[in-house]
Protein backbone atom coordinates (compact mmCIF):
# COMPACT_ATOMS: atom_id res chain seq x y z
CA UNK A 1 0.00 0.00 0.00
CA UNK A 2 1.04 3.50 -0.89
CA UNK A 3 -0.21 5.27 1.79
CA UNK A 4 -1.54 4.31 4.97
CA UNK A 5 -3.74 6.06 7.23
CA UNK A 6 -3.37 5.75 10.71
CA UNK A 7 -5.70 7.67 13.29
CA UNK A 8 -4.24 8.09 16.90
CA UNK A 9 -7.29 9.88 17.70
CA UNK A 10 -10.17 12.08 16.20
CA UNK A 11 -7.89 15.11 16.20
CA UNK A 12 -4.93 13.72 14.57
CA UNK A 13 -4.54 11.87 10.76
CA UNK A 14 -1.17 10.52 9.87
CA UNK A 15 -0.53 8.92 6.60
CA UNK A 16 2.56 6.68 6.24
CA UNK A 17 4.08 7.18 2.88
CA UNK A 18 6.12 4.31 0.95
CA UNK A 19 9.50 5.62 -0.23
CA UNK A 20 11.97 3.39 -2.02
CA UNK A 21 11.43 0.34 0.39
CA UNK A 22 9.32 -1.23 -2.00
CA UNK A 23 9.49 -5.59 -2.87
CA UNK A 24 10.06 -4.47 -6.22
CA UNK A 25 13.12 -2.65 -5.34
CA UNK A 26 14.13 -5.35 -3.11
CA UNK A 27 13.59 -7.84 -6.14
CA UNK A 28 15.22 -5.78 -8.87
CA UNK A 29 18.80 -4.52 -6.62
CA UNK A 30 18.83 -8.80 -5.97
CA UNK A 31 18.90 -9.52 -9.24
CA UNK A 32 20.58 -7.08 -10.95
CA UNK A 33 23.43 -7.35 -8.73
CA UNK A 34 23.40 -11.16 -9.17
CA UNK A 35 23.30 -10.43 -12.87
CA UNK A 36 26.28 -8.43 -12.74
CA UNK A 37 28.76 -10.36 -10.31
CA UNK A 38 28.43 -12.96 -12.76
CA UNK A 39 29.69 -10.64 -15.68
CA UNK A 40 32.15 -9.36 -13.61
CA UNK A 41 33.75 -12.60 -12.52
CA UNK A 42 33.52 -13.78 -16.61
CA UNK A 43 35.48 -10.95 -17.24
CA UNK A 44 38.00 -11.06 -14.58
CA UNK A 45 38.47 -15.06 -15.17
CA UNK A 46 39.02 -14.18 -18.22
CA UNK A 47 41.58 -12.03 -17.49
CA UNK A 48 43.32 -14.47 -15.24
CA UNK A 49 42.59 -17.36 -16.69
CA UNK A 50 41.69 -18.75 -13.21
CA UNK A 51 37.89 -20.04 -13.49
CA UNK A 52 35.96 -18.16 -10.55
CA UNK A 53 32.60 -19.22 -11.30
CA UNK A 54 31.61 -22.67 -10.44
CA UNK A 55 28.63 -23.00 -13.26
CA UNK A 56 30.71 -22.13 -16.40
CA UNK A 57 34.44 -22.05 -17.55
CA UNK A 58 34.57 -18.41 -18.69
CA UNK A 59 38.47 -19.05 -18.99
CA UNK A 60 37.78 -20.16 -22.48
CA UNK A 61 36.66 -16.52 -23.47
CA UNK A 62 39.48 -14.09 -25.17
CA UNK A 63 39.99 -11.39 -22.92
CA UNK A 64 39.99 -8.49 -26.01
CA UNK A 65 37.38 -8.41 -26.63
CA UNK A 66 34.47 -10.40 -25.13
CA UNK A 67 36.05 -10.97 -21.56
CA UNK A 68 36.98 -7.29 -21.67
CA UNK A 69 32.92 -6.51 -22.64
CA UNK A 70 31.73 -9.05 -20.01
CA UNK A 71 33.97 -6.90 -17.56
CA UNK A 72 32.38 -3.73 -18.52
CA UNK A 73 29.25 -4.88 -18.27
CA UNK A 74 29.20 -6.41 -14.64
CA UNK A 75 31.16 -3.58 -13.58
CA UNK A 76 27.97 -1.32 -14.82
CA UNK A 77 25.50 -3.59 -13.37
CA UNK A 78 27.25 -3.98 -9.99
CA UNK A 79 27.35 -0.15 -9.86
CA UNK A 80 23.53 0.70 -10.77
CA UNK A 81 22.95 -2.33 -8.30
CA UNK A 82 25.18 -0.20 -5.56
CA UNK A 83 22.89 2.87 -6.24
CA UNK A 84 19.64 1.07 -5.80
CA UNK A 85 20.71 -0.98 -2.88
CA UNK A 86 22.02 3.35 -1.33
CA UNK A 87 18.58 4.64 -2.14
CA UNK A 88 16.53 1.45 -0.50
CA UNK A 89 18.67 1.70 2.62
CA UNK A 90 17.98 5.69 3.11
CA UNK A 91 14.64 5.03 2.15
CA UNK A 92 14.03 7.89 -0.51
CA UNK A 93 11.12 9.02 -0.59
CA UNK A 94 9.31 7.54 2.34
CA UNK A 95 8.09 9.32 5.14
CA UNK A 96 4.63 10.73 6.37
CA UNK A 97 1.96 13.54 6.09
CA UNK A 98 0.04 14.65 8.94
CA UNK A 99 -2.64 16.64 9.90
CA UNK A 100 -3.16 17.79 13.38
CA UNK A 101 -6.62 19.88 14.01
CA UNK A 102 -5.20 20.03 18.04
CA UNK A 103 -2.09 22.49 16.54
CA UNK A 104 -3.78 23.30 13.45
CA UNK A 105 -0.59 22.49 11.44
CA UNK A 106 -0.44 19.94 7.89
CA UNK A 107 3.14 18.71 8.29
CA UNK A 108 4.79 16.84 4.92
CA UNK A 109 8.40 14.92 5.73
CA UNK A 110 9.71 13.22 2.89
CA UNK A 111 13.80 11.54 2.98
CA UNK A 112 16.10 12.66 0.43
CA UNK A 113 19.58 11.85 -0.67
CA UNK A 114 22.12 12.61 2.02
CA UNK A 115 23.39 16.22 1.83
CA UNK A 116 22.10 19.26 3.52
CA UNK A 117 18.42 18.70 1.62
CA UNK A 118 18.37 15.26 2.93
CA UNK A 119 14.76 15.91 4.50
CA UNK A 120 12.43 17.87 3.70
CA UNK A 121 9.94 19.21 5.69
CA UNK A 122 6.97 21.37 4.70
CA UNK A 123 4.50 22.69 7.55
CA UNK A 124 1.01 24.82 7.14
CA UNK A 125 -1.83 26.06 8.66
CA UNK A 126 -4.77 23.72 7.96
CA UNK A 127 -6.84 26.98 7.43
CA UNK A 128 -4.60 27.87 4.19
CA UNK A 129 -5.75 24.61 3.11
CA UNK A 130 -7.63 25.36 -0.13
CA UNK A 131 -9.10 21.46 -1.21
CA UNK A 132 -7.76 18.37 -1.61
CA UNK A 133 -7.31 17.98 -5.25
CA UNK A 134 -6.95 14.03 -7.47
CA UNK A 135 -5.22 13.69 -10.26
CA UNK A 136 -6.38 10.90 -12.50
CA UNK A 137 -4.30 10.73 -16.13
CA UNK A 138 -4.57 7.47 -18.10
CA UNK A 139 -2.60 5.94 -20.82
CA UNK A 140 0.82 4.66 -21.48
CA UNK A 141 2.14 6.60 -18.41
CA UNK A 142 -0.19 7.14 -15.96
CA UNK A 143 -0.36 9.11 -13.10
CA UNK A 144 -2.54 9.06 -9.63
CA UNK A 145 -2.46 11.16 -7.13
CA UNK A 146 -3.32 13.28 -4.39
CA UNK A 147 -2.46 16.90 -4.04
CA UNK A 148 -2.77 19.71 -1.39
CA UNK A 149 -3.94 22.55 -2.50
CA UNK A 150 -2.66 25.67 -0.35
CA UNK A 151 -3.39 29.34 -0.64
CA UNK A 152 -1.16 30.85 -2.63
CA UNK A 153 1.92 28.07 -2.10
CA UNK A 154 0.12 26.03 -5.03
CA UNK A 155 -0.49 21.89 -5.16
CA UNK A 156 1.99 19.16 -2.45
CA UNK A 157 2.04 16.08 -3.74
CA UNK A 158 1.08 13.61 -1.10
CA UNK A 159 1.21 10.62 -2.95
CA UNK A 160 4.11 8.65 -3.29
CA UNK A 161 6.07 8.63 -6.78
CA UNK A 162 6.64 5.32 -8.93
CA UNK A 163 3.61 2.45 -9.30
CA UNK A 164 0.27 4.24 -9.70
CA UNK A 165 -2.40 3.90 -6.73
CA UNK A 166 -5.47 2.03 -7.75
CA UNK A 167 -8.29 4.22 -8.49
CA UNK A 168 -10.58 2.83 -5.40
CA UNK A 169 -7.63 3.56 -3.30
CA UNK A 170 -6.60 6.94 -4.37
CA UNK A 171 -10.71 7.80 -4.20
CA UNK A 172 -10.64 6.74 -0.59
CA UNK A 173 -7.39 8.44 0.57
CA UNK A 174 -8.78 11.51 -0.90
CA UNK A 175 -12.30 11.47 0.38
CA UNK A 176 -10.90 10.47 3.81
CA UNK A 177 -8.49 13.34 4.06
CA UNK A 178 -11.28 15.90 2.20
CA UNK A 179 -13.52 14.98 4.94
CA UNK A 180 -11.48 15.16 8.59
CA UNK A 181 -9.71 18.54 7.18
CA UNK A 182 -13.62 19.98 6.03
CA UNK A 183 -12.14 20.83 2.59
CA UNK A 184 -13.84 20.40 -1.15
CA UNK A 185 -12.33 17.45 -2.76
CA UNK A 186 -11.46 18.45 -6.40
CA UNK A 187 -10.69 16.32 -9.60
CA UNK A 188 -13.32 13.23 -9.74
Amino acid sequence: MAVSSVTTDSRVLRQTVLGSRRLSNYWWATIILGGASGFLLSGISSYLQVNLLPFSDPTQLIFVPQGLAMGFYGLAGVLLATYLWLVIIWDVGGGYNEFNQETGLAQIFRSGFPGKNRRIELSHKLEDIQSVRVDIKEGLNPRRALYLRIKGKGDIPLTRVGQPLALSALENQGAELARFLGVPLEGL
